[in-house]
């Protein structure tokens, strides 16, 4: 995806304070560990930013690697937090970027991520020995590369400058375009500029006249290959348990590997929009641990990232669980790590690998396999062994979406019975027989070579939040069709004679219920045909003017309400 520049508009004149900064970030934090509080928040900034006791927690116990992690020097991850109940979203831009980004993109409506750059080094000034310090980006937007970026040229100032260069930061970034999906994105920052052009944003130096761009990562794409190559003979075994929302515990050496890995996993069923929760940092501390670790009832549909060894016992009766260790090689290739027996996961030195009793419903793809040996041993440079993987993942996305798709798509009702005079007709109900009977003639083996239970793998899809949240959109994206469809058949009808005829009760009857018409399609953003909306409320204008005063008057009243 690119991101462009969105235009200006004569509203954008009187914009409230922080609010093209509110487009990219909900704030910036500081968390610094205090020798009587623990981990406090320092700072917060934008300063009239309102942030709930749960919340100021939460970030604290996030922003700073778990003891057993032993992170010395800085180190950067990621975290996501559930917003206190309440808290209103971004408005009507946010609904706007929602509407036109892919799934996948789209901004978090009752979650935060939390982008964090931690220092710990050795300070003899410092009552413990040690300078900890956590700066954190706070956002809804799932940028995660765009983010560390940003960190890792702002951090080590920040560290050195403190609040003042914080607060520069901040009136930059108030400055910036809002992120529109579709076209490019320049971005100031510290007398550099960061650069989005076809997917890959560059890092310009504009103090120079020679300006030589530095590549950075994707705006949202992770290294899909160094966060899995310990597993990649068993990508076919996580895609399942992905794409299924099976509850999913990760256990890694560091916040870093943890967050990765989780986010990862959550981009394997890309463009599939992963509908269950995730943590890519989650620690005992969290509000949510106790609801996550009870034994009364069976484990939520969540993927967690955890690092604290504690947690080996709190998850023995989940399903499936990964074990990373440290990436090791066997001669020239990393060592896989092997399915195992959930009984196996008792001790503090478990070895790593996937403890389950998931078998998969398709076979795995051999050939991508040895491709990606093969291509460690040619020393193929990691980018390109991701695309290779990111190309696996989405063509069998796809193949599994693509019949879902075309079988949605035919219980839409045809145009032509979308009638002026009649309420916009209803979408068909989803029947799961119906459409596993034609996969015989279109089902994913069109697209895929892979083998195995396709119709066992959709069947327990449809159990799935992944479907219920995918249906939903689908459905509503449907609905709005059909409206958008409806109040162009009205804009082409002859609406003014229809009334010559109609009692004036009928007459009041249809201009209220354009009105509510044009007010829901301004509130969706409905994709609409040029002057739809402007030639419905010129009829409305003619109509209600050639009504009684008193009538008008009513109508006039109804309407400021």
């Amino acid at each position: 995806m690119e991101l462009c520049a969105g235009s200006g508009s004569p509203e954008e004149e009187e914009e409230a304070p922080w609010s093209r900064f509110s487009r990219w970030l909900e704030c910036v934090c500081v968390v610094t560990f205090d020798l009587e509080l623990g981990q406090a928040l320092e700072l917060v900034y934008p300063q009239d930013v309102k942030l709930t006791e749960k919340e100021r927690s939460s970030i604290c116990y996030l922003s700073f690697p778990d003891s057993y992690s032993g992170c010395l020097g800085d180190t950067q991850f990621s975290f996501r937090l559930r917003q206190s109940v309440g808290r209103r979203g971004g408005g009507r831009e946010e609904e706007v970027y929602n509407r036109d980004a892919p799934p996948t993109l789209k901004t978090e409506v009752s979650h935060f991520f939390g982008f964090v750059y931690f220092r710990q080094v050795k300070d003899a000034s410092v009552k413990r020995g040690y300078f900890q310090k956590s700066l954190v980006l706070l956002s809804r937007l799932p940028f995660l590369p765009l983010f560390q970026t940003l960190l890792q040229i702002v951090a080590p100032e920040f560290f050195e400058k403190l609040e003042p260069c914080l607060e520069t930061v901040c009136n930059e970034i108030d400055q910036w375009p809002a992120p529109v999906p579709g076209l490019s994105l320049t971005l100031p920052l510290m007398g550099l500029v960061l650069q989005n052009q076809l997917r890959t944003p560059t890092l310009l130096r504009t103090p120079t006249l020679l300006r030589t761009p530095t590549v950075l990562p994707s705006i949202h794409e992770l290294d899909l290959f160094r966060c899995f190559q310990s597993v990649l003979v068993h990508l076919q075994v996580l895609w399942e348990l992905l794409l299924l929302g099976e509850p999913l515990v990760v256990m890694a050496p560091s916040p870093t590997v943890s967050s990765e890995t989780v986010l990862a996993l959550i981009s394997m069923i890309s463009p599939l929009r992963f509908c269950c929760d995730f943590r890519p940092y989650f620690t005992i501390h969290d509000s949510e641990f106790r609801e996550y670790t009870t034994r009364t009832q069976a484990p939520p549909c969540v993927v967690l990232g955890v690092t604290n060894p504690f947690f080996i016992k709190t998850f023995q009766n989940w399903p499936h669980v990964l074990r990373l260790g440290e990436t090791k090689m066997a001669g020239d290739l990393p060592k896989q790590v092997k399915v195992k027996k959930l009984s196996k996961l008792k001790t503090l030195d478990t070895k790593p690998g996937i403890f389950t009793a998931f078998k998969t419903f398709l076979h795995k793809d051999k050939i991508l396999i040895k491709r990606l040996l093969k291509g460690i041993q040619r020393k193929r440079p990691s980018e390109v062994q991701s695309a290779i993987l990111r190309r696996h993942l989405l063509e069998l996305t796809q193949s599994f979406i693509i019949p879902l798709e075309r079988y949605m798509a035919s219980l839409m009702p045809l145009q032509r019975s979308v009638s002026p005079w009649k309420t916009p007709p209803q979408i068909r109900p989803f029947s799961q027989e119906d459409f596993l009977l034609s996969l015989d003639d279109t089902g994913p083996q069109l697209t895929s070579v892979l083998k195995g239970d396709w119709l066992g793998l959709y069947r327990k899809f449809f159990r799935s939040p992944n479907f219920d949240g995918w249906y939903r959109q689908r459905h509503r994206e449907m609905t709005q069709k059909l409206e958008s469809l409806h109040l162009e058949v009205l804009c082409d009808a002859d609406l003014v004679t229809w009334t010559k005829d109609k009692s004036e009760v009928e007459t009041v009857d249809l201009i209220l219920k354009l009105r509510e018409k044009l007010n829901k399609a301004r509130r969706q953003q409905l994709q609409l045909k040029d002057g739809v909306l402007d030639k419905l409320e010129n009829f409305i204008e003619t109509i209600v003017t050639s009504l009684p005063e008193e009538l008008r008057r009513v109508l006039s009243t109804h309407c400021t309400h």
